[in-house]
């Protein structure tokens, strides 16, 4: 459980910060980078839900991911130790990866195939969900960036979550084009 009494500790005033094991990081340190531009898309797909409410499905799915990312921050939060029981830390698992594919098959379904790439824009929802979806790509290669550090891991779970995320929102911007209709697409060459 998370009680939060104070939002200010001054502990960070020196340039780091603590991580989900205590140990100090500092605030530049590539791990907080990672869950730092998680929290950044999460914040991103709260902008997006703005748009989105009037979609019970395309919002509850938004606001599943959300809770989500914090999950995700959690587990990047936490570096894993070799002697970890599996359970004892919030980590993410296989099962939030498979939905975000089922729900992604469900949106993609009612959807045309597309025949150019898709400009971001359209609807204000859809624009939001395309800054959301890159800001959640940069946060996946910080993670794989991270992953490849010397004495740094990523869980596999955590680096699948994040590269179908965006996935998963590319399709949620569409859907949110009224399921592609008023997508706007790239005419390569146009403005020769």
């Amino acid at each position: 459980m998370v009680v939060l009494n104070r939002i200010y500790t001054r502990t960070g005033d020196d340039g780091s910060t603590g991580l989900g094991n205590g140990e100090r990081r500092t605030k530049s340190d590539l791990r907080i980078a990672s869950y730092g531009t998680v929290d950044e898309s999460n914040a991103a797909l709260g902008v997006a839900r703005l748009s989105t409410r009037d979609d019970a499905v395309l919002d509850g799915i938004l606001a599943r991911v959300q809770n989500d990312l914090f999950d995700l921050g959690a587990d990047l939060a936490t570096p894993p130790t070799a002697d970890e029981e599996p359970g004892t830390k919030l980590r993410i698992v296989q099962a939030q990866v498979d939905r975000l594919e089922d729900e992604m098959d469900a949106m993609n379904a009612n959807l045309s195939p597309l025949r150019s790439f898709v400009l971001p824009g359209g609807s204000p929802a859809a624009a939001a969900l395309h800054v959301a979806r890159t800001v959640s790509r940069r946060a996946e290669r910080l993670m794989v960036d991270l992953s490849h550090q010397p004495g740094e891991s990523v869980s596999r779970e955590a680096l699948r979550y994040v590269n179908r995320l965006s996935d998963l929102l590319f399709v949620a911007a569409r859907v949110a084009n009224g399921n592609g209709e008023t997508d706007v697409l790239w005419v390569p060459g146009q403005n020769r």
